[in-house]
Formats: C-alpha cells, sequence, structure tokens
C-alpha cells in the first residue's frame, strides 16, 4: 500500500508538471469513454434491463407467422385468443390486452384518460399491485359481465382525493356508469409497452367467437419445465388444429410465442448493436491515441526509467508505476466522460427518441444503474491496460548502460517504437473510415427519405383526437352527425380553408381487411386481395391535396340513406385491375370475417386517388380502400371507436398550431368532450423519420469523433517525427535541400499512413456495410459514391494534419540543428 501511494503520488506531480499531456489524454478518453457510456446507456435501458413483471424471462408474447417479407405479428383476434388460452399444457395466465382512450365523464370538464382493456388474467401475469379493492371476476370478463373498472393510483390520488370509498362508487366513462372495483398502485410499471393506462376496463371476449379481426396482443407465461423453444414447436403445431376449425387460415401461416423483451425490441435490436460497435471503434482510435502520446513520452522518460533501474527499482516496479499513471488518466477520463455521455444522451433523448422502446417519454427511463458504472468501471480498467501496458513494457525494456550514457536530448526511440506508433497511427484512420462510411450511408438515407414524396401535402394542416368511446356513439349515424356539426363549425373559423375527419392518419398505419370483386372467380383462398381500410368524411382528400385520379370523391350524398361506395388508391387499382376498369365493379370488404363486419354488404368503387404512404415514408404505398364513416356498420363502428380516438384534419392558411384553441372550443361544444394529441402534419411527418434521423445523428457524431482523434493520431506522429529528425532536417538543409523539398519529405511520409490506412479501412468497410442494410433506404449498402468519398475526405484531413509540422519542418535552422546534442 505504501508502494502503491508513493506511485499515486509521483503520477500526480508528473500530470502536474505536464499539464498539455494530461489534458490531451484525458480528452481523448472522456470523448471516447463517454460516448460509450451514452450508447451503453441507452441499449442497457432498451435491451437489458429486465421488464418490471413477476417472473418477466417466462412471459411469452403469442405471434402468428407469416411467409416472408411480413414475418411475425403480434396481432390477436378474438378467436386465436380462444385458441390460445385452451394452451393450457404450454402456458398459463393468458392475458388479452390493448391501450386506447377514454373520457372521463360526468364531471365539470371532461378528461380524457389512457385507457386498457384487459382479460382477468392480466393482473395475475404483469402482477399488477392492487392497493385498494381487487381485481376482475371471470364472470366480468365474460360478455355482458356488467361495467366495472379499476383505476390508478395517480388518478385516485389526482380526481378523487384518495377516498377511501372510490370502490363503492362509479364513475362515468364515455358516458357510462362503471363501478370502480380496485385502485392499481403507482409501482406498476406498465410502460415497456407505452404509458402507463389511468384506467383498466374489461375486455368481456367471447370464448366461443369467430371473429378473426387483428385489433389487440395477447400474452401469457410458460409452464414450469416449459422451455421457449419447446413452446414454438408446441403452438406451431396446434395451428393445424385451429385451421380445422378455421379453414380460412391460410396453410402458409402458423402460430408461435417469443419472449417478451425480445419481441418488444425485435425492431431496434440490430440498429443499437451497430451503434454499441461503433461507438467501441471510437474507443479503440481514443486508446490508439493516448498509446501514442505514452510512447511519445517513454522516450522521453528513458533515462528518468534507467536511472530508476539502476538504483534498484526492478522491471515490475516500473511497469507497475507506468500502469498507475495509466490507471489515473483513465479514471479521469471516465468520471469525465460519465457526466458528459448522461448528459449528452439526455439531452439527445429530450429531443429525438426516435419511437425507441422502454425508454420513456423524452428518455426519461434511460437512466445510470449499477449496470452502467460497471460497464463504465471494466472499460476504464480496459481501456487502461490497452493503452499503457504496452508503453510500459516497451519503456521498461531499454537497456541500462546505453540509455544513461545518452544525454536527454539524444533520446531516441528505436525502430520497433516508430512501428509501433506507425501501426497505431493507421489503425486510427482504418476505424475512422470504417466509422464514416456508415455515417455517410445513413446521411444519404436520410437525403433520400426527405425527398420521398408522401402522396400528400402535409404543410399548414392541424390534427388532433378525440375518443369518442361510449354508448353515445356506438352507432354510425351519431358519428356522421358530430363530424359533420364539427366540420361545419371549424370551416366558420377565420384562418380554416377545410376540415375533415378520419380515423388513420397518413404515416401512422390503417387496419387492414381483405375483400372481394363480385363476379370474378376465386383462385387462391377465399378473398382475392387484402387492402388497408380506413373511414374518413367529405373533404378529407381536399385536407391533404390527395388527387382524384379518376372517378370522383366523396360528397354529403354518400351518407346512410346512399348506396354503398368505396374509394381505391392507385395501388390498388394496378394490382387488381391491371388491365380492367375498377370503377365497373364492386367490392365486398371482410365477408364472413368478423361479426363486426356482418352487415357489410358489397360496395360500389366510385374513385381512384393517389397513392398515399400509410405507414411509413421508407415504405411504398400499399392497396387501400376509404370508406365514408356515414355507411360503417353500427357494429363496426363501435368497435372502430372503441379502437381509435378520431383525427380531426384542418387545412389552415397559415401557422396551424396558432388556431387549435378555437378549433378545440367549437369542437367541445360540439361535442362536450376534450380533444388531445395536437400536432401539426409537418410533426407527424417528422416522427415518421425520427429513427433514420436518430441513427443518422448518431453515427454522424461517432464518425466525427473518430475524424477528430484520427487527425490528432496523424498530426501527433508527425510533429514527433519532425522533432526526433531535426538534426537530420538541419543536415538536409546544410547541403542544399530547398524547403519545398523538406516539406514534399514530411508531407509524403505521413501520407503514406494516411493511404495504408484508407485501404484497410475501405477492405473494413465493404465487408461491415451489410451490417447496416436494414437501416438504410434509398442507397445501396456499397454506395460507389461512398466508397469515393470517405477516402477522399480522410486524404483531405490527413493532409491538413500532416501541413503543419511539414511547416514547421521547414522553419528548422541548420546552424541551430547541427549544434545539437
Amino acid at each position: 500500500m505504501e508502494s502503491f501511494l508513493q506511485d499515486l503520488k509521483q503520477s500526480l506531480r508528473l500530470f502536474r508538471l505536464n499539464p498539455a499531456f494530461t489534458a490531451s489524454a484525458i480528452a481523448a478518453l472522456a470523448l471516447g469513454i463517454g460516448l460509450n457510456t451514452a450508447i451503453f446507456s441507452l441499449v442497457n435501458t432498451v435491451l437489458l434491463k429486465p421488464s418490471p413483471f413477476p417472473d418477466a424471462e417466462n412471459i411469452v408474447l403469442f405471434q402468428t407467422k407469416y411467409p416472408l417479407p411480413q414475418g411475425a405479428d403480434e396481432g390477436t383476434s378474438p378467436a386465436k385468443f380462444a385458441h390460445y388460452a385452451q394452451q393450457n399444457s404450454i402456458t398459463v395466465d393468458v392475458a388479452a390486452f390493448r391501450t386506447g382512450a377514454i373520457n372521463l365523464t360526468g364531471g365539470e370538464l371532461p378528461e380524457q384518460l389512457r385507457s386498457s382493456q384487459v382479460s382477468s388474467a392480466y393482473f395475475r401475469l404483469f402482477g399488477a399491485p392492487i392497493i385498494l379493492g381487487r381485481a376482475f371476476s371471470n364472470q366480468e370478463d365474460l360478455p355482458n359481465g356488467g361495467e366495472v373498472a379499476l383505476i390508478s393510483e395517480a388518478l385516485w390520488i389526482r380526481r378523487f382525493a384518495s377516498d377511501p370509498q372510490i370502490t363503492s362508487k362509479s364513475i362515468e366513462l364515455g358516458g357510462k356508469p362503471h363501478a370502480v372495483i380496485g385502485v392499481i398502485g403507482s409501482s406498476f410499471d406498465f410502460r415497456d409497452f407505452g404509458a402507463s393506462p389511468d384506467v383498466w376496463t374489461p375486455f368481456q371476449l367471447d370464448p366461443n367467437s369467430s371473429d378473426q379481426g387483428h385489433y389487440f396482443r395477447s400474452a401469457g407465461r410458460l409452464r414450469p419445465g416449459i422451455a421457449l423453444e419447446q413452446a414454438k414447436v408446441r403452438m406451431n403445431i396446434s395451428a393445424g388444429e385451429f385451421r380445422q376449425k378455421f379453414p380460412n387460415f391460410g396453410k402458409d401461416q402458423s402460430f408461435t410465442v417469443e419472449s417478451l423483451r425480445v419481441a418488444l425490441v425485435s425492431d431496434v435490436r440490430r440498429g443499437l448493436l451497430v451503434l454499441i460497435a461503433a461507438v467501441g471503434m471510437v474507443l479503440l482510435i481514443a486508446c490508439a491515441n493516448v498509446a501514442n502520446l505514452l510512447l511519445a513520452r517513454s522516450i522521453a522518460r528513458k533515462r528518468e526509467i534507467a536511472i530508476r533501474c539502476a538504483i534498484g527499482a526492478g522491471r515490475g516496479r516500473v511497469i507497475r508505476q507506468l500502469l498507475t499513471e495509466s490507471m489515473l488518466l483513465a479514471l479521469a477520463g471516465s468520471v469525465l466522460g460519465v457526466i458528459l455521455g448522461i448528459v449528452g444522451i439526455r439531452a439527445l433523448l429530450s429531443v429525438n427518441t426516435a419511437g425507441l422502446p422502454r425508454v420513456g417519454v423524452d428518455g426519461v427511463l434511460v437512466t445510470l444503474d449499477w449496470r452502467v458504472l460497471a460497464f463504465t468501471a471494466g472499460i476504464t480498467i480496459l481501456t487502461s491496460l490497452i493503452f499503457g501496458l504496452f508503453p510500459a513494457l516497451q519503456a521498461s525494456n531499454s537497456e541500462l548502460s546505453a540509455t544513461l550514457k545518452e544525454s536527454s536530448s539524444r533520446s531516441g526511440s528505436g525502430r520497433g517504437q516508430n512501428l509501433s506508433r506507425s501501426l497505431l497511427v493507421i489503425s486510427e484512420i482504418a476505424l475512422a473510415v470504417v466509422l464514416l462510411t456508415g455515417a455517410a450511408l445513413l446521411i444519404r438515407t436520410s437525403l433520400a427519405l426527405s425527398s420521398v414524396k408522401p402522396g400528400f401535402d402535409g404543410e399548414n394542416i392541424l390534427t388532433m383526437r378525440m375518443s369518442l368511446a361510449g354508448q353515445r356513439y356506438l352507432k354510425s349515424a351519431a358519428v356522421d352527425q358530430l363530424v359533420t356539426d364539427g366540420v361545419q363549425r371549424i370551416r366558420a373559423i377565420p384562418g380554416v380553408l377545410t376540415a375533415s375527419a378520419t380515423c388513420c392518419l397518413p404515416l401512422e398505419g390503417s387496419y387492414g381487411l381483405p375483400f372481394l370483386v363480385i363476379g370474378r372467380p376465386l383462385e387462391n383462398g377465399p378473398f382475392h386481395g387484402l387492402g388497408g381500410w380506413k373511414t374518413i368524411s367529405p373533404g378529407y382528400f381536399d385536407v391533404f391535396k390527395i388527387p382524384v385520379v379518376r372517378g370522383r370523391a366523396l360528397n354529403d350524398r354518400d351518407n346512410a340513406a346512399g348506396a354503398p361506395v368505396v374509394i381505391i388508391n392507385e395501388a390498388m387499382a394496378k394490382k387488381f385491375w391491371p388491365k380492367g376498369d375498377p370503377l365497373n365493379d364492386r367490392i365486398w370488404i371482410g365477408k364472413g370475417l368478423m361479426s363486426e363486419l356482418a352487415a357489410e354488404t358489397p360496395r360500389q368503387i366510385i374513385g381512384v386517388v393517389g397513392d398515399v404512404r400509410d405507414n411509413e415514408l421508407d415504405q411504398d404505398p400499399q392497396p387501400s380502400m376509404y370508406v365514408p364513416n356515414a355507411q360503417v356498420p353500427d357494429a363496426l363502428n363501435a368497435l372502430n371507436i372503441r379502437l381509435t380516438p378520431i383525427a380531426w384534419v384542418v387545412r389552415t392558411r397559415g401557422e396551424p398550431l396558432a388556431i387549435s384553441g378555437p378549433v378545440r372550443e367549437q369542437l367541445r361544444q360540439a361535442s362536450g368532450l376534450p380533444v388531445s394529441d395536437i400536432r401539426s402534419m409537418t410533426q407527424v411527418i417528422s416522427r415518421s423519420t425520427s429513427r433514420h434521423r436518430f441513427n443518422m445523428l448518431l453515427m454522424t457524431v461517432l464518425a466525427g469523433a473518430a475524424l477528430l482523434l484520427a487527425a490528432i493520431g496523424v498530426y501527433g506522429l508527425m510533429a514527433y517525427s519532425v522533432q526526433q529528425r531535426t538534426q537530420e532536417i538541419g543536415i538536409r538543409m546544410a547541403l542544399g535541400a530547398e524547403k519545398a523539398d523538406i516539406r514534399k519529405m514530411v508531407v509524403f511520409q505521413g501520407m503514406r499512413f494516411a493511404f495504408i490506412g484508407v485501404l484497410v479501412g475501405e477492405a473494413a468497410a465493404l465487408g461491415l456495410s451489410k451490417l447496416i442494410a436494414t437501416m438504410l433506404y434509398g442507397v445501396e449498402a456499397r454506395d460507389p459514391f461512398v466508397f469515393l468519398l470517405v477516402p477522399l475526405l480522410l486524404f483531405v484531413t490527413a493532409v491538413i494534419a500532416v501541413w503543419f509540422p511539414a511547416r514547421k519542418a521547414t522553419q528548422v535552422d541548420p546552424i541551430n540543428a547541427l549544434r545539437m546534442e
């Protein structure tokens, strides 16, 4: 311990005497460790933290497997849920659940709450702590089981002043009284699936239902002794039983299960692993930089180390001293890096969470926990060994007598040390090439997405949601009357050009339903095709400036009394009427699929409109069907309003959010209901590309850091080389060498390292580019432009980094250089 304390004091004294070296080393390490801490904090929250449910590792989500490229889907229908619940040899506590919104009415001001419809096993499966009252009974979870609800502790405190008698009272949800039977404690964390609900109501699914509409998810817990792979095999076998009961279930479809954590992060896992690999490269570059600094510094300390050995210090003692210095540098860099990393990632997530699961609102769930601290401690030790051990071994291995005979000014480095420093710089450049290539590909992806035409004009459009769940709007006529009244009121507001209403906004998805073309023979399966389905009111296409290519748009005569009609998009027309005219045909949507569609009848196709990207900007438009909300069957309307709050869309003359207040007030007067999720359509568009922009931003930051560190490495190597060759340069100039010759010599030496590093980096980038192929859009993983631009950028950077040492070399005074010892 006494020797260790001496090493600490000696290290601190040396750092104080060499502030430039100390600051450079700590800054490089802080950058590398800080970026690693930031990215690992994100990866820890999304991929590594266990779900906050009891025995979470055994909770699985049920999925339907489809042929590629669709893959697996977590959507569940009532018929499939009943089948899953019967697989009690595989799972227990099988629960159905979905989130939505519902209005708390009956008070002075209605309030829109986050709601969740769940089956009775939900509370056992996810371990919801009921601090007052009870959960749903099995009877209450059956059709006509009664109107009951559980509320969150936060809502209980905020709206009901923690009333201990709340379980003997009722609250009005969606205009209908619900008996409050329990309160769920605030410790219940359901944020893995989004924001935690305020209220829970029973699903009340019919166990004998034949409905095949997919509008919720289902999960269960593996029975003890049943491994995940076993469960997958058995679920796949059970698909045959389901097909016997429901022949419409495709022969190329099957069932499976996936662990909860894997299922929740399946679409972001690869991207995060790519980021963790990229940030690891930055750390290696930082370590190479510090190792180069230590190698250069060890040359200046050769005599000091030789004297230590001469007075009795063994090689192990010297190595320990040098490693102590390395550890102190790594520790200082890690402390500063942790602060920078946590602050940086929280600042980034407050701007753009990229739709990442499990991070919470503005990234609030990304915290500093023991895993992050252990990771930081681990990389602190690892980096200190990486950049400290080799220089320490080199410094302690010098020949004692020869070193003592040298003066301090003549102590130079051997060929091995020069080669080591050169290899370190070459590796820095190679890693920087790999990172810059990845960043350039993602930047090109972002540019490609920004040039994609979504199929609508999103400028000056205001959007807001309103939950219509409840008795009042169960029938389509009531919804149609509300929409008609609301649109008339909105259009009267100064600054409003037109308005409409829909179930689903562009870029935020739509329902999928199969259809039959009346009079066309079936060839494969019970339907002719599948398309997106959304309800709209007249004026929808005017709001978004979606062109009507053929036929006509909806008008006020397309109501409940009019003939059933539908409008399709160009993608559907081209796919299913490649040579015919769809305006001559009728289609029957979802015939026999679910009870809510029992009243659906064939619809005449009255128009073809331009394609709109309904999901993501990087996904091509799919077949779509637009149905007037006035003609939706009442049973389907009841399901629709329960699943999705209606979206009001308003085209304005100026800034759309500026008139959100008057629009909200007019809708409140028309319905008495609150609105939520007030956004401009440009915000909706921005959100749809947020993950691509998030990946691009992070990779650009990492690549920029790598480029900076690589430039510093090249500069440091060449600056040291010039200093080491001062006498040689003086002799060359004394013999008649021109300054331009000296400059070319130094630049050529530096660019040789850059050229080798770029070649190695290009080869590595070609091999690794496939890893980010799934993150790209509109650009090939081996895009020639990127693979030409990145080397050019590295060469320009290297020239700049080499130029300053080269310029300094031309300023050497031959007389002073020749007088050096």
